[in-house]
This record gives structure tokens, sequence and C-alpha cells, in this order.
């Protein structure tokens, strides 16, 4: 039987890294009844670590592309917590990112939209989540976006 999320990937052209290890004392997500918490996912590409601050060193797009990269980490561990079967995901239920950027920055939904945009290209409906999108000071390694997010397994 196929996988219509990693069909979907496919048509995208996207693929899910691998789910990131933490880097502290903490767990990447934890499974309470079908609520699944994965912990931050911090903005990471192909040649590692996505930093700066959104609208001095990055563009509002730039910063978006990193929320995309989150996401893409998100449900890398989605796919981990569900031993490799994503057809367990039934839908996410919240996403809460933080954008580093300075005070007077005020497009952080624009940028969180990358990863809201991408798991709605990926999931459809299933994709749909309530959301918050916060300005911080200062992002672990100097990273421009990390998203942490809730979603309900079946």
């Amino acid at each position: 039987m196929s996988n219509p999320i990693e069909t979907r990937l496919t048509e995208l052209g996207l693929t899910l890294p691998d789910a990131p290890a933490p880097a502290a004392n903490y767990v990447p997500y934890v499974l309470s009844g079908n609520m699944l918490f994965v912990s931050g996912q911090i903005s990471i590409g192909p040649d590692g670590f996505i930093t700066g601050k959104v609208g001095d060193d990055l563009s509002v797009e730039q910063g978006a592309d990193a929320a995309k990269a989150c996401a893409l980490s998100l449900l890398a561990q989605v796919r981990a917590a569900c031993g490799g079967d994503l057809t367990r995901l039934k839908r996410v239920v919240k996403l809460t990112g933080f954008v580093n950027s300075h005070g007077d920055f005020a497009d952080q939904p624009k940028v969180i939209n990358g990863a809201s945009d991408v798991l709605v290209d990926i999931l459809g409906d299933a994709g749909r989540h309530s959301r918050s999108a916060v300005s911080a000071a200062a992002l672990p390694f100097n990273v421009a976006v990390e998203i942490e997010g809730i979603f309900e397994l079946a």
C-alpha cells in the first residue's frame, strides 16, 4: 500500500531529513495518548545551520525558507515517532514559531508561513493548524527560525 504523504513529498520534490538528535538534555518528542509533542526544530539546510537575523541578515523570503526547513524536520520527527509510518499522522494541531529578529521587525507571520504553507502543500487540510509566530532576540546557534509542533496521530 502506498503512503500518500511520501508520494506527495516526492511530487513536490521534497525529502525529509533524518530526524535530528537533541542538542541537550531533552527528548526530540513525547507521545501522550494520540498527541505527539515535537521539540523545537531549528533551521538546518543541506549546507548546515541557516543563521542570521531575519529583516537584517536575511530577507523575509529567506526566513520563510528557513521555516520550511524547520517544518520538514518536524515531519522527520513525526516519522521517527511513528516508526517510519507517516500514515499514522492524522493532522497538525499547532505550531509555535520563533523568528530571530530585532524588536522592530513585524513580519514574523510571513516568515512562519514558510512552514505552514509547506505543511498544507504536503498534507492538505490535515496540515492546517493553529499557530503562534513570535520574535526572539536570539536563538540557539544564531539560527534564523525555530519551530515546535503538536500533532495528532491515528
